[in-house]
C-alpha cells in the first residue's frame, strides 16, 4: 500500500494523530457503516485514548481545512471515528479479514514513518540551535568590534591627520 496515500490520511485532532473511520473503511475495502457496527460492538476495546467520537466543530474545521473529503462525507449527519494509532492496530482484531491485516501493516508502518520524521525534524532543530550558540562565541569579537565601528562618533577618538582650525 502507498505509504503517502495513508500519510494523506492522517489528521491531527486534539493533539493525536488519528485516522477517520471513512478514510479506514475505504483502506479495508468496507462500508463505513459496517466499520462502525464493529466497532460500536466491540466498544470496551476502544478506550478514549484508541479511538474517540469528533465533535460537530472538530468535524466543521475537518471539512474546512481538507479539500479531498469525499462529499458524500461531507454532508453525512453522523460525526466520523477518531482512531489513534493503537485505535487502528485494534481494528485488526474486530475486522479479521487478509485485507484487513495487510492494510493495518501498511497503516502501522506509515505512523511510523511520521514518528521518525518529526524525530529526525527535532534532532536538525537542536543541531541548528548548537551551531548558532557555536557561531554566536567564535563571532563574539567580530560583533563587538562591528558594533563599536557602528556607535556614534562622539563615543569614538578620532585619528589620523587633524587640521588646524583656525
Amino acid at each position: 500500500m502507498e505509504l503517502q496515500i495513508i500519510q494523506s490520511k492522517i489528521f491531527i485532532i486534539r493533539g493525536h494523530k488519528v485516522m477517520l473511520d471513512f478514510s479506514l473503511a475505504e483502506l479495508y475495502e468496507v462500508e463505513n457503516r459496517i466499520l462502525k457496527q464493529s466497532v460500536k460492538r466491540n466498544l470496551e476495546r476502544f478506550p478514549d485514548d484508541f479511538m474517540f467520537i469528533l465533535t460537530k466543530e472538530e468535524w466543521i474545521e475537518v471539512i474546512t481545512n481538507c479539500d479531498n473529503l469525499p462529499r458524500t462525507v461531507k454532508f453525512s449527519p453522523a460525526l466520523p471515528f477518531a482512531f489513534t494509532e493503537q485505535g487502528v492496530a485494534m481494528l485488526s482484531s474486530v475486522l479479521k479479514s487478509k485485507k484487513a491485516i495487510a492494510v493495518n501493516i501498511s497503516i502501522m508502518r506509515a505512523f511510523a514513518l511520521l514518528r521518525q520524521h518529526l524525530t529526525d525534524s527535532k534532532e536538525l532543530k537542536a543541531r541548528i540551535e548548537e551551531l548558532e550558540i557555536e557561531m554566536n562565541h567564535k563571532f563574539k569579537d567580530i560583533y563587538e568590534a562591528l558594533n563599536f565601528l557602528l556607535s556614534p562618533k562622539s563615543e569614538r577618538t578620532p585619528i589620523g591627520y587633524k587640521p588646524k582650525k583656525k
